[in-house]
Formats: C-alpha cells, structure tokens, sequence
C-alpha cells in the first residue's frame, strides 16, 4: 500500500493501493508511520504508483462504512495531512498523474509538487461532501486566495493552470526532476530547514487550532448523513456512467 525505496539520501515513498490509489483508513493509517520510517532520509519523494497519484479519498468505502467508518476515517485524514505539511525535512510530491480531492490534498501538504500530467483540483463539493479544517488550511497554505476557486467551483484544473495559481511547477522528466529538487532542498542544514518549515506553517496551524474543534463535529455529521451517502452513490454512479 505504501512501497518505499531509497536513491541515494532520498526515501521516496509511493502510492500503491488499487488502481488510482484511493485514500482509505488503511492506507491514510500507514502514511505517518511511513514517514517515521525514514526520518534518517535527507529528504522525501512522494508519488503514485501506475498513471495517477491519487484519485482521493474512497468514496464507496465512505458510503457502505456509514458513520462508524467516518468516526475513524476523517481523523485519520487529517493526521495523515498534517504528518505530511509538518515532517521536518524536505517534501517533494512528484505528481504522477490525477491528483483530486484528498489526492490534491496530500500534494498540498508537499514544500513543492512537480506535476506531469493528469488533473489536479478540489473535488470535494462536487461529491457532496465538505472540507474538515486541516485540509483546507493545508491548502489555503499551499495556495493562498486560489483556494476559494479550487474548493467552490470543484475544478479538475491541467498542469498548465494547476501551474498559473502556484499549485504545481510542471516536470516532463518526473521522477529525476523530483529527486533533484529534493537534493537542492537538502543545501539548508537540516535544523534551519525544519525551523524554517515551522515559521512557514504557524499561520496555518493557528487557523487549525482556533477552527477545528468548533467546524469538525459539523463536518463529520454531514459526512455521516444518510443524505450524504445517498449523493455519494449518485456520485459514483455517474463517474462509473461516463
């Protein structure tokens, strides 16, 4: 579900989990520890196995599990973020192809994301679902006023406009692309850099610490809802008709 292999000073850690590597609680459970497995690692890479990064987060899985799989499911998300946004050293997301919704997520949540191709965006209102607080900080972080467009119109954006708003710079050479960048990261002693990370970050853990206990309840009883399940599979059904 998560491979990792080393190149040189750099862990890259991979995405492998079905055919568009869907976010579940399994696969967000193992990302942290994944990352506390190379905390020697100078620096990390994270990219997705096959044509895509990630497609987001299994809907399907949402809609049969019901609340007690939400209980579990959206903390899990958002630790999974946040292991992400705040490990020290540097992140690289080498975006492979699609990257929605909770995929477009976990590449926010990168220093930097090199994007080859595929899709990219904020899927998440178009699903029926809304945003829980450490997600969208990580992206208010990660790009600033363009998050009302990403989160409010739902768009599925190109690399190119993924690249106008700041999202992504864009790599026809991925993989060694994304390894170089990491390399050049690594030139800040290691305690300057995380120091750094941290000073970047505190406005957005701020914003985390005075919304999340009063906006998350919310958002996992609307996760929850019958309703909610019901537009779920409405949803899927029409991704599967296309």
């Amino acid at each position: 579900m998560l491979e990792t292999t080393e190149h040189g000073d750099t862990a890259v850690l991979t995405l492998s989990h079905g055919p568009v590597n869907a976010l579940d609680l399994e696969l967000l459970t193992a990302l942290p520890g994944a990352l506390a497995g190379v905390a020697d690692a100078a620096a990390v890479v994270l990219t997705g196995a096959g044509g895509c990064f990630s497609a987001g987060v299994d809907l399907k899985r949402i809609g049969d599990g019901g609340p007690p799989y939400v209980a579990e499911f959206l903390p899990a998300l958002s630790t999974a973020v946040l292991a992400l946004f705040d490990h020290p050293r540097p992140v690289v997301a080498a975006v492979n192809g699609h990257a929605l919704a909770g995929g477009c997520v976990l590449a926010a949540a990168c220093d930097v994301r090199l994007m080859s191709g595929g899709t990219i965006g904020l899927t998440e209102l178009a699903a029926g679902v809304p945003f829980p607080t450490v997600p969208l900080e990580v992206m208010r972080h990660a790009v600033g006023p363009a998050v009302g467009r990403l989160v409010l119109a739902a768009e599925r954006l190109p690399r190119e406009e993924a690249h106008r708003i700041g999202l992504v710079d864009m790599s026809d050479d991925l993989l060694p692309d994304a390894l170089a960048r990491a390399t050049a990261l690594t030139a800040a002693p290691p305690e300057v850099y995380a120091l750094a990370k941290r000073q970047l970050h505190a406005p957005a853990h701020e914003r985390i610490a005075a919304r999340r206990e009063q906006d998350d309840p919310g958002v996992e009883q609307l996760w929850s809802a019958p309703s909610t399940r019901d537009r779920l599979r409405g949803f899927l059904a029409r991704l599967a008709g296309r």
